[in-house]
């Protein structure tokens, strides 16, 4: 089974400017994601897309061989983000005059992932075949407990109502943050029927430390706070 990585990393950036090549804990955030998908040694090639020059050197200068210079057109704010796994995953097809069987796109932003969790959720993906697999975190709150929505008055309401009363938080339905950090899916479906959501997705559960997706500037602290506690940690400081 043939397997393509796409790391998809646009130069601009709403909550955190140049946020996929600033330094972080020593080197620039994508190559966290560049060097996990490397290490991980699962794929038959890793693809990096960007409209940044500056973006695309650095992926140059990791040994990333498929370089995707994105089209204008998939790099707007109002991008959706699944085109552009589409068009990296046909450039490279193209190019070396194959298909591939699987595509898994690791978001930059998610630096915290780890080899396991790209391996286990390959492993759930391969044991189960699903159309897709997706990866998220035990959630904090829960829509049927204390997450509320607005109505077009303005009151308020449970995002998700339950038949039986409950008490406590632990007694409502297991809920799960997405965390942006995995996607697998069958390659065939993906460029037939791009979507995140099928009637079979399925969810790898990965731990909370390492489910951070910067988004903001706090983020990106609480990121970088965590990488220096580890590394003292591990230094035994």
């Amino acid at each position: 089974m043939s397997r393509i990585c796409t790391i998809c990393a646009r130069r601009d950036s709403k909550g955190v400017p140049g946020k996929n090549w600033r330094m972080l804990a020593g080197k620039p955030l994508i190559v966290w994601t560049i060097e996990a998908a490397q290490r991980s040694a699962l794929f038959d090639a890793i693809t990096v897309s960007s409209d940044s020059q500056e973006i695309l050197q650095i992926a140059h200068d990791c040994g990333i061989r498929w370089i995707i210079d994105r089209p204008k057109e998939l790099a707007l704010d109002s991008a959706p983000k699944l085109p552009v796994v589409v068009h990296a995953v046909g450039q490279v097809e193209t190019a070396i005059g194959r298909k591939f069987d699987t595509v898994v796109d690791l978001d930059p932003t998610s630096p915290l992932r780890s080899g396991s969790d790209i391996a286990g959720a390959l492993a759930l993906f391969d044991s189960r075949a699903p159309t897709n697999v997706i990866t998220g975190t035990p959630a904090r709150r829960s829509p049927y407990f204390n997450l509320v929505e607005r109505d077009g008055s303005g009151f308020v309401r449970l995002c998700k109502s339950s038949q039986n009363t409950l008490a406590r938080r632990q007694d409502s339905p297991d809920c799960f943050d997405m965390n942006a950090s995995i996607y697998i899916w069958r390659r065939d479906a993906l460029m037939a029927n791009p979507r995140v959501f099928y009637d079979d997705t399925l969810l790898y559960v990965m731990p909370e430390e390492r489910s951070h997706d910067i988004d903001s500037e706090i983020d990106f602290r609480f990121v970088e706070f965590l990488m220096a506690d580890c590394e003292r940690r591990s230094d035994g400081t």
